[in-house]
C-alpha cells in the first residue's frame, strides 16, 4: 500500500512534465520526434501507475478487512469472556453498537481513510522536491502552503475529533433504545406505548442527526479550499514573473502549474479521510474501553481439571450485586455428592443468587465455595462449568431448531440421544406436533413455544449433558401439575448420582429433598429434613403454610 501510494505521486509528475515538454517542441516546430517519445512516456508512466494503483487499492482493501476481521473477533472473545457483573451494567444494544457500526467504522478508517491520508501524504512531499529542479525559487509557495496546510488540518482534526465521539456515542444510545424496545416490545404493545415509544426514539435519533450536521458544519468550514485557490493564483503570478524576466520558459510554467494541480489530491481527500479516521479512531476508543475494562472473572485456564463428584460447600459467603446492597450475608451450608438440597425462601432472599455463585457466574465477596473441596476460583472455568448445568424459571432459547437447541451443552449427541432425553423431560410429545419435528426452528427466545414447553426442552438440554451438579432454579413454575408429575419421575431418576439443588415453591419437590436450607433477608436462618424444620423453624412453617395454601390439591396429595 505504502509502494503504491509513492509510486502513484511520483509518476504523477509526469503528466505536467511531459506536458511541458511537448508544448516547448510544439512552439519550437519541427519537433515531432520529441513529442511522439513524450506521448510515449506518458503513456508508459500513466500505464505502469494503474497497475501499481491496483495492486495498492488491493492491498489496503484486504487489510482492512482483516483488521475489521480480527477486532470483531478480539471483542466477540473479550465479551464472551466478561463477567455477568459487567454485562449486567452494560446495555445489550449500546455492545452491538460497538461490534457492528464501531468495528465497521475502524475498517473505513483504515480504507480508504489511511490509504488516502499516506497516498495524500506523498502528494504533499513529490512537489516540494521537484519544484526547485525546474527553478529554485519555485520552492517558497508549496514549502509555505505545506506549513499553512498541516496548521489548517491540526485545527480541523481538533475540532472534529470530539464531534465524531458524540457521534459514535450518540448513535449507541439511540442503538440501545432500539434493541431494548424490540427486546420488550410485548410490554410495549401490551401496555399500548408505541406513540411514547416513537417519541423517544425520535428525540435519540435528533440527537444523532445534530452532530452528524455539527460534523458537516465544521467540514463546510474546511480552510484547506481557500489554501489551495490562493497557492493556484499566487503560483501562476510567481512563474509569469520568472518568464518575464526570462528565467523559466513556456513549458516550465506549465509543468509548475501542473505540479501545483496535485495539491488537489491530497486537499480534496483529506476532507473525506480525516473525517473518516475521526470517526474509526472515536470507534476505535469505545471498542478498547471493552476489551479493556477490568472483570473481576478469571478463567484460570491453568486451574485444576477434574471430574466433579458433587460435594458443594459455602463457607461464610458474602455478595452483593452492588457494593451498598448486600443478597448474601454469612452463608455456610454444605450439600454431599449424590443428595437432593431445596433452598427456599421469601421472594428476594438470595436463592438464585446461590446458584449463581456455584457456577461463577458471579465471584463471593468474602468466604469460600468449595466444589469437591476446591475453591471455585481455583478451578479451570471451562471445566466447572461443562460439569454443572442449571435450568432456570426464565429459560433462553436461541433462534435454532429444537434438536439444536437440545444439543447446545453436547453437540456431538446423536438424533437418538437428544430424542431419548426429551422423552424423559416429556417434551418428545409436543415436539413431534410440530409440522417439521425436531427440525422446528423456535423463534428468539423460544417465543412461539409455551412457557411449559420451553422449560421442558431446558430440562432435556440438561439431561443431555448429564451433568455431576444439577441446578433446577424453579424450573417446573410453568407446568401444570399433571405434567409435573411425570417430569418429576424424571428429575427424581436424573437426581440419582448426582448432586441436585432445587429451588423451589412446590411442596412435591420440598418434601423429598435430603436436605433444605431455609433463607430469610440473605441469611441462613435454619436447615435440616423436611419434619425437622416442621418441628423447629418458625420461618419454614409460614413459608410452608404459605405454599400449602398457593398449591393445587393434587401437590398435597401427592405430598
Amino acid at each position: 500500500m505504502i509502494i503504491g501510494a509513492f509510486s502513484n505521486a511520483a509518476l504523477a509528475v509526469a503528466v505536467p512534465y511531459y506536458a511541458g515538454v511537448s508544448l516547448n517542441a510544439v512552439l519550437a516546430g519541427n519537433q515531432s520526434d520529441v513529442i511522439v517519445n513524450a506521448t510515449i512516456g506518458l503513456i508508459l508512466s500513466q500505464f505502469v501507475r494503474g497497475c501499481l494503483q491496483l495492486m495498492r487499492n488491493l492491498c489496503a482493501e484486504t487489510f482492512s478487512q482483516r483488521v475489521e476481521r480480527d477486532v470483531r473477533d478480539e471483542l466477540y472473545a473479550s465479551l464472551l469472556g466478561k463477567s455477568m457483573a459487567f454485562h449486567d451494567m452494560q446495555p445489550v444494544g449500546e455492545i452491538m453498537a460497538r461490534v457492528t457500526n464501531d468495528v465497521r467504522e475502524m475498517n473505513l478508517m483504515m480504507n480508504p481513510g489511511m490509504n488516502l491520508i499516506i497516498g495524500s501524504g506523498f502528494f504533499l512531499i513529490v512537489p516540494l522536491f521537484v519544484a526547485p529542479t525546474i527553478y529554485p525559487s519555485l520552492i517558497l509557495l508549496p514549502a509555505v502552503f505545506l506549513t499553512l496546510y498541516f496548521f489548517a488540518q491540526y485545527r480541523f482534526v481538533r475540532t472534529l475529533n470530539p464531534i465524531a465521539q458524540q457521534v459514535r456515542s450518540t448513535f449507541g444510545d439511540m442503538n440501545a433504545h432500539l434493541a431494548e424496545t424490540l427486546d420488550g416490545l410485548q410490554v410495549v404493545k401490551g401496555a399500548a406505548r408505541e406513540e411514547q415509544e416513537i417519541q423517544r426514539f425520535n428525540l435519540l435519533v435528533g440527537k444523532v442527526r445534530g452532530f452528524f450536521i455539527k460534523q458537516g458544519y465544521i467540514e463546510a468550514r474546511y480552510i484547506s479550499f481557500l489554501l489551495l485557490s490562493m497557492l493556484t493564483i499566487l503560483g501562476l503570478i510567481h512563474a509569469i514573473y520568472l518568464y518575464e524576466l526570462g528565467l523559466i520558459d513556456e513549458g516550465k510554467i506549465v509543468t509548475f502549474l501542473g505540479l501545483l494541480f496535485l495539491y488537489q489530491f491530497p486537499v480534496y481527500s483529506s476532507l473525506r479521510s480525516l473525517s473518516q479516521v475521526a470517526l474509526g479512531y472515536a470507534g476505535a476508543g469505545r471498542i478498547l474501553s471493552i476489551i479493556n475494562a477490568q472483570t473481576d472473572l478469571d478463567q484460570n485456564q491453568s486451574g485444576k481439571t477434574a471430574t466433579i463428584t458433587g460435594r458443594i460447600t459455602f463457607e461464610n459467603v458474602s455478595f452483593g450485586y452492588t457494593d451498598n446492597n448486600p443478597s448474601l450475608q454469612n452463608i455456610s451450608f454444605t450439600v454431599e455428592p449424590g443428595q437432593t438440597v431445596a433452598i427456599v425462601g421469601q421472594t428476594g432472599s438470595g436463592k438464585s443468587t446461590i446458584t449463581k455463585l456455584i457456577n461463577r457466574s458471579y465471584d463471593v465477596d468474602s468466604g469460600k465455595v468449595l466444589v469437591d473441596g476446591v475453591d471455585v476460583r481455583e478451578w479451570n472455568l471451562a471445566s466447572l462449568r461443562s460439569q454443572i448445568s442449571i435450568i432456570e424459571q426464565d429459560i433462553f432459547l436461541f433462534s435454532r431448531s429444537v434438536a439444536d437447541n437440545i444439543r447446545f451443552g453436547k453437540q456431538v449427541a446423536t438424533q437418538a440421544e437428544v430424542e431419548d432425553v426429551a422423552r424423559k423431560a416429556q417434551a418428545h410429545e409436543f415436539i413431534e406436533s410440530f409440522s417439521e419435528g425436531y427440525d422446528t426452528v423456535v423463534g428468539q427466545r423460544g417465543v412461539t413455544l409455551s412457557g411449559g414447553q420451553r422449560q421442558r426442552i431446558a430440562i432435556a438440554r440438561a439431561f443431555l449433558t448429564d451433568p455431576p451438579i444439577l441446578i433446577l432454579d424453579d424450573s417446573t413454575s410453568a407446568i401444570d401439575s399433571a405434567t409435573e408429575d411425570r417430569i418429576q419421575q424424571a428429575i427424581w431418576a436424573a437426581s440419582k448420582g448426582r448432586t441436585t439443588i432445587l429451588i423451589t415453591a412446590r411442596l412435591s419437590q420440598i418434601r423429598w429433598a435430603d436436605h433444605i436450607v431455609v433463607l430469610r433477608k440473605g441469611r441462613v436462618v435454619a436447615q435440616g429434613k423436611h419434619e425437622e424444620l416442621l418441628a423447629s423453624s418458625d420461618s419454614y412453617r409460614r413459608i410452608f403454610a404459605r405454599y400449602e395454601e398457593s398449591q393445587p390439591q393434587s401437590d398435597t396429595v401427592q405430598g
